[in-house]
């Protein structure tokens, strides 16, 4: 079995598990388990009960809905060292949505039961938990608003950001692994659509597309286009 603290460096890495108390960030080291899923592999689905909180820490994931008929909203693409699944660990309420592997990628999960008993010998630590769940509150009403009030391409623009700073868990990165497909999923938007403004996007060296990934060339530029 892979030792968890293996991957403490690259947890590190992210602002909200580095701003965890040491005690804290031990003991979600040793109650973590490692778990690793192919491609396409589903992690848990709309309704399944709570099993705990989860970090990526190599590959990315999806989460979103599938309906009956195969029909896919995409909320977001997650890569590391980013933590999620914080929502049930609050209510105890079914997990909200899907997640899936979007390639290779290896988590750890801290099973729910440790983190309760964890809570109940030091509910201090439940404002550290709460923080997670309220960075993504933040950015969930961010985006409701900005689908109400900006056109699509500084939508995009701005959605590239969030991406490439893993939505806030990171510093900016140049590369993103996102198919034109994905990105207009998460955005409600056309494929068309979504292509038309990359192109743009590219013709102003902001950003250059290659198949599968988009390489941001100036950031400066695209926060600019965002506005």
């Amino acid at each position: 079995m892979p030792d968890p603290r293996r991957y403490r460096a690259r947890l590190q890495g992210g602002h909200w598990f580095s701003a965890l108390p040491n005690a804290l960030q031990e003991t979600l080291l040793d109650a973590a388990q490692v778990q690793h899923l192919d491609a396409g592999q589903r992690l848990f689905r709309r309704g399944d009960p709570p099993s705990g909180l989860y970090a990526v820490v190599d590959g990315a994931m999806r989460v979103g809905a599938v309906s009956k008929s195969g029909k896919e909203a995409l909320l977001t693409l997650v890569e590391p060292p980013y933590w999620f699944g914080e929502i049930s660990l609050f209510d105890g309420q079914p997990r909200t949505h899907d997640a899936f592997a979007d390639c290779a990628s290896t988590l750890l999960l801290v099973p729910q039961a440790s983190l309760l008993v964890l809570l109940e010998r030091q509910p201090q630590y439940w404002r550290d938990f709460a923080l997670l769940m309220s960075q993504k509150l933040r950015l969930a009403f961010i985006a409701l608003e900005e689908m109400s009030l900006l056109p699509a391409a500084p939508r995009l623009a701005r959605r590239l950001l969030l991406i490439a700073e893993n939505y806030g868990e990171g510093e900016p990165r140049r590369v993103i692994h996102l198919a034109q497909e994905q990105l207009a999923l998460m955005l409600a938007i056309s494929r068309q659509t979504t292509n038309q403004i990359l192109k743009e996007l590219a013709a102003q060296g902001i950003l250059r597309l290659t198949y599968g990934e988009i390489e941001i060339l100036d950031l400066a530029h695209l926060r600019a286009a965002a506005q």
